[in-house]
Formats: C-alpha cells, sequence, structure tokens
C-alpha cells in the first residue's frame, strides 16, 4: 500500500476552512435558492408546494414589475459603470505620482468609500431636499427653478447614480493609480525619444499596461452596481412608482414583504444567470485585449 506523504494532504489541509465557509455561505445559499424558486413558498404558511416553472413564468411573461426592474437595474449599472471608469482614470492619471499633495488628495476622494452607504444616502438626501436642500437652494441663488432630485420620475434614477459614483469613484482610481505608478518609466522615455504624442502613449502604452486592472474593474463595478440597494432603500424606497426599483430591491421586497419566498428565489436565480452571463460576456470579449507582464 502506497504511504501518503505529507506534503500530498496538508495543502488540502490548509484550505479546507475556507472552502467550508465558501460552502456554507455562497454555495449552499445558492443551491437553496434555486430550489425554493421551484416551489410556492409563503413565510405565513411554511407548507411548500411544487409549481415547476411557473415562478419564472409570471415574472418574465405575466408581471409588469421585474421587466421594469430588470431595465431599472440595466440603466443604473451601465451610466454607473461608464461614469465611475471615466472618472476613476481621469483622477488616476492626475493623481498617481507620489508628490503630497497628490496623496492627500488621493485620501481625500478616497474616505466616501469608507462611509457606510446609510450615512451617505441620508446626507445626499438632505443635500437633494426640495424645500431645503443645499443643491437647490444654490439654483435658486443663480434664479434658476429648483428641481425635485428624489420626486420625481425623471431626475430620481440620476440622483442615486450621483450618489453611488460620488460614494466608490476613490477606490476605484486608487486601484487604477497603483497600476500607473507600476508602468516602468523607460517605456515613457523611450516612447518620448521618438516623439510619441501624449494621446499615442495614452492608448498605445498606458491603456494596454494597465488593462488587467481595467477588466477586473469592469467585472467588479458590474457586479456591485447590480447589487445595489442601500442607496435606494434610504433615498426613494424604490419610487416615484418604480422609477428606482432595481432587481435588488425588489428581490427584498418580495421575500421580506410580501413573504413570497419561492417567487424571490426565482427573481434570484434570474439575477444571478444575468450577472453570470456578463462576466463570461467580459472575459470572452476582453480576454484577448488585456496585456499581462
Amino acid at each position: 500500500m502506497r504511504k501518503i506523504s505529507r506534503e500530498s494532504y496538508v495543502p488540502y489541509l490548509l484550505i479546507a476552512p475556507a472552502m467550508a465557509f465558501l460552502f456554507l455561505f455562497t454555495v449552499w445559499p445558492l443551491l437553496r435558492q434555486v430550489y425554493l424558486s421551484f416551489f410556492s413558498y409563503n413565510l405565513v404558511n411554511p407548507d411548500m408546494k411544487f409549481v415547476g416553472f411557473k415562478n419564472y413564468k409570471e415574472l418574465l411573461f405575466v408581471k409588469k414589475d421585474f421587466l421594469q426592474a430588470m431595465v431599472n437595474t440595466l440603466v443604473f449599472s451601465f451610466s454607473h459603470l461608464f461614469l465611475v471608469l471615466i472618472l476613476a482614470m481621469a483622477l488616476a492619471l492626475w493623481l498617481f505620482r507620489e508628490k503630497r499633495v497628490d496623496r492627500i488628495a488621493r485620501t481625500a476622494i478616497f474616505t466616501p468609500h469608507i462611509i457606510a452607504m446609510v450615512s451617505c444616502a441620508m446626507v445626499w438626501s438632505w443635500l437633494m431636499d426640495v424645500d431645503k436642500g443645499l443643491f437647490n437652494q444654490i439654483l435658486h441663488v443663480f434664479r434658476l427653478p429648483g428641481l425635485r432630485w428624489l420626486n420625481s420620475s425623471q431626475t430620481a434614477m440620476i440622483s442615486v447614480v450621483i450618489v453611488s459614483v460620488w460614494k466608490s469613484t476613490g477606490y476605484y482610481m486608487l486601484i487604477l493609480a497603483a497600476a500607473l505608478n507600476a508602468i516602468p518609466s523607460e517605456i515613457y522615455e523611450a516612447a518620448d525619444l521618438d516623439n510619441t504624442g501624449v494621446w499615442r502613449k495614452f492608448a498605445k502604452i498606458t491603456l494596454p499596461m494597465i488593462s488587467p486592472q481595467i477588466l477586473f474593474l469592469l467585472i467588479m463595478i458590474t457586479i456591485n452596481s447590480f447589487q445595489v440597494f442601500d442607496a435606494v432603500r434610504i433615498l426613494t424606497d424604490g419610487g416615484p412608482g418604480n422609477a428606482t426599483d432595481v432587481l435588488a430591491y425588489y428581490i427584498y421586497r418580495q421575500a421580506f414583504s410580501n413573504f413570497k419566498i419561492g417567487y424571490a428565489s426565482a427573481a434570484g436565480t434570474i439575477f444571478m444567470l444575468i450577472i453570470s452571463a456578463l462576466t463570461a460576456l467580459y472575459f470572452k470579449g476582453l480576454s484577448n485585449k488585456v496585456h499581462y507582464q
């Protein structure tokens, strides 16, 4: 009988706690969610009744509020993704050097990220108040009409996007700034000898060298923006009407307000499939454009 060496099982023992934690708090809840999506299950009446794909049929073909929540989520996610990437890149290019003023500026821009979204949302809800909000007071100084920032279906989603972008840009800026600092200066010096223009250096040197970080940010920002919940909960409560009702908040409401666990599980499963499909699309479409040093 072959003797099992210590080196063959010690690595598995070391990762066993992490794998157990992953299975208990990630894999098992996902499997349980998919299982419950095929049942009519209400917390008030715990009896489970198998209904097959009925919950999915109602979500996609009967109920219009789920499709509206999906559209709202897509609008929020891609608006948030575009604005955060542009602002984080611009700020990183401006502040990536290790000067004292740049370090202070990076710290100031990063600070909103470490503040709880609940606190941020409450402050911004005061700033956007229709009657006494600072933003409308500034508009009145210039004799401009005030806006119903959070109380109008035309501006509510934009307001939520603004708050989310303000809070998260600093974190992604630091990632890009670190990537920019890691680019060897000799490459830029060689480009300067060839009289390469600023935009050409950015397109041919900077972007390819930080492309792994950009791909990482694309995936992380997309996933995080799809999971937006607390900003919507505090600022608009999904309103006015259903103008800011996003998928995460829709699932929460169905599960803990309407107590439709099976229905909410079906919505959560579709939500998971959308995020998985977008992540796979990123890897499939952009993996050949990523330059690894």
